[in-house]
């Protein structure tokens, strides 16, 4: 039988930030109000989330840079970098974001799930190993991906990242690490301008980063057909034990962050394939956990969307989505990609 957790508490509206910082506590509350209603709330089990450790959270940040999260403590507010705001309950926020994520990825690994959903914030993939950035506090996916192979004893770990935003901190963070494998889709050239093609990874971990920079106004057959094309491949020919998903909503059409026209329907179907490639490579071990998304009623529709592919409600049918991409756009897309990673995965 099919269980999904979801991660999901009123503890995430805690962070507060200025009224018109895009990741304000009012980007969760409508979709927590969903997430309330009987229809949905039976078709999942809740995840109960508990505070990271210290011991946790430095598996990928350092001492100092915990230290400095920790000082928000005292201020009613306060800045980690220039578009990083805290509160005085930013740091405990934090470190349940971590710890929801860790708790998540424990329990699909242990097979009390199928698979997760970790509806936090702050969100995780810009912060680096020694500091805050785009909105980022600490690295939930790097952390939670760093705890399946220290203490959960996975040998291969994959991250794909679907944010608008390249995911800079997880890239950087694993980048000289062939145990874990990184792959992101993002808007190019945007922020944080990290990603190109031709960023592969360096030393022992060459040719397990993967990225995958876009121009404006893909929407869900080109992402389908991307993903497709290049995750499964590669997905199949590296064998993760486990795939954590950077879950951005700022691909939406109506995100105002964004430049991106995905669907509800287009997050199912990437839902879908994700599902597919854990069921053919790691036992469907996946865990989706949110970045961006910074227009509520969007990230809700889209989320709840996600909650109906992975509980069985709908299964889209991601070939006849992908059948529509725009060829012009898509295969040099492809064609490129294929091209920086032709020497590493070629005999695989």
């Amino acid at each position: 039988m099919t269980v999904t957790g979801v991660v999901w508490d009123p503890v995430y509206l805690e962070h507060v930030t200025d009224d018109g910082h895009p990741d304000h506590p009012r980007r969760l509350e409508s979709l927590y109000r969903r997430l309330q209603d009987p229809s949905v709330n039976r078709r999942f089990t809740t995840i109960v989330p508990v505070a990271a450790t210290d011991e946790e959270i430095l598996l990928v940040h350092s001492p100092s840079y915990l230290n400095q999260v920790k000082a928000t403590a005292t201020c009613q507010a306060s800045a980690l970098s220039a578009d990083t705001l805290t509160c005085s309950r930013s740091f405990p926020v934090a470190a349940m974001a971590v710890g929801g994520t860790i708790e998540a990825i424990r329990q699909v690994v242990a097979g009390t799930l199928s698979h997760a959903l970790v509806l936090a914030r702050p969100p995780g993939h810009h912060a680096e190993r020694t500091r805050a950035m785009g909105y980022c506090i600490f690295n939930n996916v790097a952390i939670g991906s760093m705890a399946a192979r220290m203490a959960m004893g996975l040998a291969r770990v994959m991250v794909v990242d679907w944010d608008l935003h390249h995911g800079n901190g997880t890239q950087h963070i694993f980048e000289r690490d062939p145990s874990v494998f990184f792959f992101s889709s993002h808007q190019f050239p945007h922020y944080p301008g990290t990603g190109h093609f031709t960023e592969t990874g360096q030393g022992p971990g060459e040719g397990t980063t993967m990225n995958v920079p876009l121009g404006r106004g893909l929407g869900d057959s080109e992402f389908a057909a991307i993903y497709q094309r290049l995750l499964t491949p590669v997905a199949c020919a590296f064998e993760p034990q486990l795939i954590v998903v950077s879950a951005g909503f700022d691909i939406h059409a109506d995100d105002p962050l964004g430049g991106m026209k995905v669907s509800p329907a287009g997050f199912a179907g990437l839902t879908r394939l994700i599902l597919d490639i854990a069921r053919q490579t790691c036992a469907g071990r996946v865990v989706f956990c949110l970045e961006g998304g910074y227009h509520a009623e969007a990230l809700a529709d889209s989320v709840l969307a996600m909650i109906d592919e992975l509980t069985g409600r709908t299964s889209t049918d991601v070939d006849a989505m992908a059948a529509s991409a725009d060829p012009r756009r898509l295969n040099a897309i492809v064609d490129r990609c294929i091209h920086s990673h032709r020497w590493f995965w070629k005999e695989r």
